[in-house]
């Protein structure tokens, strides 16, 4: 990595944690530039505009993050029902970076920035459908399978996992303990085994 895509990176990098932490529209570019000790010209060198950095996070740290963690293991699983319920225990237990305080960043991004941002829109309905269509693609093998039955509307299946997911994050936020995730994943267990 050159000394300049290493630059790049780390700005986008410190400007996620802050964003996650802070919420997008009140973390500052002064913020980002004080946390990553870049010169404001060098951010201005790899971004036009805070928006193009944002759009920047989700494309190079968000994307890819996501894939290794909630797409990847859904690709080729022979056991799509425990695999989904593994990446949503994951996702609220093990995962170093996301935190009950915080929620989901995506699903903040998706709260915050879709009213007014249409770039934002764009890119964070790609990354939305690409962890639900991941779902389904699991769930239509199965059945193909024949290891589920094919009166399941995996569409339906994948809505109701995501939306439950973010409802969870949310209500993380509002207790401030991560007490709900526990129950949360008992009853998507029983959902989950009830679809086989």
């Amino acid at each position: 990595m050159t000394k300049a895509s290493n630059t790049r990176y780390t700005i986008l990098e410190k400007a996620f944690e802050l964003i996650y932490k802070k919420g997008y529209q009140t973390t500052s570019i002064d913020e980002i530039i004080a946390t990553t000790k870049v010169t404001k010209g060098a951010f201005y060198y790899h971004f036009k505009t805070k928006d193009e950095m944002g759009i920047s996070i989700i494309n190079e740290i968000v994307k890819p993050t996501m894939y290794n963690s909630l797409i990847r293991p859904l690709e080729n699983t022979s056991e799509p029902i425990e695999e989904i319920y593994l990446v949503m225990k994951s996702l609220l237990l093990k995962n170093p970076v996301l935190t009950f305080e915080y929620g989901c960043p995506i699903g903040n991004l998706v709260q915050e920035m879709t009213p007014w941002n249409s770039e934002f829109t764009k890119v964070l309905n790609e990354v939305v459908l690409e962890w639900q269509e991941s779902m389904e693609n699991a769930l239509k093998e199965a059945i193909k399978s024949n290891c589920l039955s094919n009166n399941i509307n995996t569409k339906q299946v994948a809505h109701f996992v995501l939306s439950s997911y973010w409802g969870i994050r949310n209500f993380s936020k509002i207790s401030n303990n991560d007490e709900c995730y526990h129950t949360y994943l008992k009853e998507l267990k029983t959902y989950l085994n009830n679809l086989e």
